[in-house]
Formats: structure tokens, sequence, C-alpha cells
């Protein structure tokens, strides 16, 4: 049996990232031996080799991380966490939103809805350590980080903080790749993962 990768299915961009994780294995040629399922129950968590955190309302999953359970074997999980936008917020060690109960995987603060409300939405070219040309990336109430630990790389930002990390197999992105049809972020992962 393949590699399994879990789209945490509580709320927010769950189909979007089924579909952009399935998009990257094809295009990296790895059909049929990684696939991507939704989870939403603790007993889901063992069998995977990675995991994604999506964007969504980062109180509202937090919530619902803890209502169902999920919380300790999210933070006791071994494999890599692919968190965007909300999903960054969830990692950080630090949250500017008592509300939410982060799970202090990757060692930053996080700043939620930096950019302002719904209506401050945009998108905009990116420069990310490592690709080749800019990602184009959709920022929607997106968060920043604007402190990291020693173990942080940051591979992303613009004036207004960092959009972009990586800590060991975690990354934590502020945007949204999955709104997108470019696999370079969701193969990267897999790649840092060992899945591909």
């Amino acid at each position: 049996m393949g590699a399994k990768i879990g789209i945490l299915a509580l709320q927010g961009d769950v189909s979007e990232h089924l579909d952009a994780f399935a998009n990257a294995i094809r295009t990296f040629g790895s059909e049929g031996s990684i696939q991507a399922v939704p989870v939403r129950k603790p007993g889901e968590i063992a069998g995977l080799d990675a995991l994604a955190i999506p964007g969504g309302e980062s109180t509202t999953i937090s919530r619902l991380i803890d209502k169902n359970g999920l919380y300790t074997p999210l933070v006791e999980f071994e494999g890599g966490i692919f968190a965007t936008c909300a999903g960054m917020v969830l990692m950080a060690s630090e949250v500017d939103d008592s509300r939410v109960h982060s799970l202090k995987l990757m060692d930053f603060s996080v700043r939620r809805n930096a950019f302002g409300r719904q209506r401050e939405s945009f998108e905009a070219d990116v420069d990310i350590t490592g690709l080749d040309r800019p990602f184009h990336a959709f920022f929607i109430r997106a968060p920043v980080a604007n402190r990291t630990g020693p173990g942080v790389r940051i591979t992303g930002r613009i004036d207004e903080g960092i959009i972009a990390l990586e800590q060991g197999r975690h990354m934590g992105l502020s945007f949204h790749p999955e709104l997108g049809s470019d696999p370079r972020l969701h193969i990267r992962f897999l790649k840092n993962c060992g899945l591909v």
C-alpha cells in the first residue's frame, strides 16, 4: 500500500487541497503510490504519512479540533504538516488571539488577519526560496508571521511580514496555494516528507 496524506476536513478548503495534492501527485508521476484522504476523527491520523491543515477560519477550526478530540493526536503526529492560512495560524507557537488553541508545532509568532477583512483579499506573485520563478499567491484574510525561532527557515516574505516558512518537515504558508493550478509547493512538501 502507498503513502497517505490526510486533509483535516473540519472546515475550510478541504476539497481544494484534495484536488491540489491529486494534481501534484499526477504532475510528479506518482499516481497510485500516494493517496490524499479527508480526516475527521482521531483514529484516522495514525495511518497517515503526512497531513494538511487547510485555510478556513482559525478560531472555528481550533474549536472543532478540541471538540473532536484531535488536539493530542495532531500534536503527537510524527509526519510532516502542510499548513495554509488558518492552518499556519494553528501551527504557531504564539497567536495574537487567545481564542485559538494553537498546536505550537512550529516556533513562530503569528498575526491573524494581517491584511484586514475579506474585502482586502488580494493576489500577488511572490518569491519563494527554492522556486525558479515567482508563485502566484491568493491572500484571503491572511496571517503573517512576525517572529521566528532558531529552527525555522523563512522561505518567503513581503512588506507586511513573513508569508512562508519551514521547520523540519512542516511547511506554513499564509496564502492559499490550493486555489491555483501551480503544484510546486505541494510537490516540495511531498519531497520534504520523502514521499516522492
